[in-house]
């Protein structure tokens, strides 16, 4: 079965530019339950799945090994880079998105200063299901949330905008020939908090993090709903 991943530089990009000072880059094993290296997320962990699916939104599972020595806390971020760029082509009649076309990347999981002695988070514990105008940011007893791409991306829809925290998960176009990758990125970090104060996104606890990471691991999911690349996918 074809995967479409990312190189190794792509994903470990970041970590290198935010080794802490000092040190040299560990690795981490990450693994996102029931999901092998690339494979694809359940239906239930789409934000918009599939019209027969019961469950939505369910956050999945997520185990990592021990950070290094040093270890004071944890961050997860997950990204999808695949995201068209042109907004404005996304599930329009007519209009397929080509594999090629611009793409960028956006957080659908923000979850900054996880205490040291965390090692998983259990399925649902980010989201039990799909919560209209958004779940709450700030301190949890496993992190402190931070908000996520549908805070911006539903802001003009009356019905669902507002502040969304920690997990919501993938709603790929329907017209994109390309599948959508889905990186969990959890990084080790020398210092028991980031700082981060109020309502703060992805790019925040990347920047707040430079200098700070000891550690770092992926694990790399897929989505799709083109009905064309979920039968090329066998899925």
């Amino acid at each position: 079965m074809h995967r479409y991943l990312p190189t190794v530089g792509a994903v470990c990009a970041l970590a290198f530019a935010t080794t802490a000072a000092g040190s040299d880059i560990k690795s981490l094993k990450v693994e996102i339950e029931g999901v092998e290296q690339g494979g694809r997320l359940p239906d239930k962990a789409a934000f918009c799945p599939p019209s027969a699916t019961i469950q939505r939104n369910i956050s999945p599972a997520i185990t990592w090994s021990s950070g290094p020595q040093g270890t004071r806390s944890y961050a997860l971020l997950m990204t999808d880079p695949d995201v068209p760029r042109d907004f404005s082509r996304i599930n329009k009649a007519a209009v397929m998105i080509r594999r090629d076309d611009p793409r960028v990347s956006v957080y659908h999981w923000v979850l900054a200063d996880i205490p040291p002695d965390t090692k998983s988070l259990a399925e649902g514990v980010e989201s039990e299901g799909l919560v209209p105008h958004g779940k709450p940011v700030g301190e949890t007893a496993h992190g402190r949330r931070g908000t996520n791409v549908y805070s911006s991306f539903l802001a003009s829809d009356p019905e669902m905008a507002g502040t969304y925290g920690g997990y919501d998960g993938p709603c790929p176009p329907t017209n994109d020939e390309r599948p959508h990758r889905y990186v969990v990125q959890v990084y080790a970090l020398n210092v028991p908090s980031l700082g981060l104060n109020s309502t703060f996104d992805g790019s925040s606890v990347e920047n707040a993090m430079r200098g700070h990471v000891l550690a770092q691991g992926n694990a790399i999911a897929t989505y799709s709903l083109c009905p064309s690349v979920t039968k090329q996918l066998g899925q």
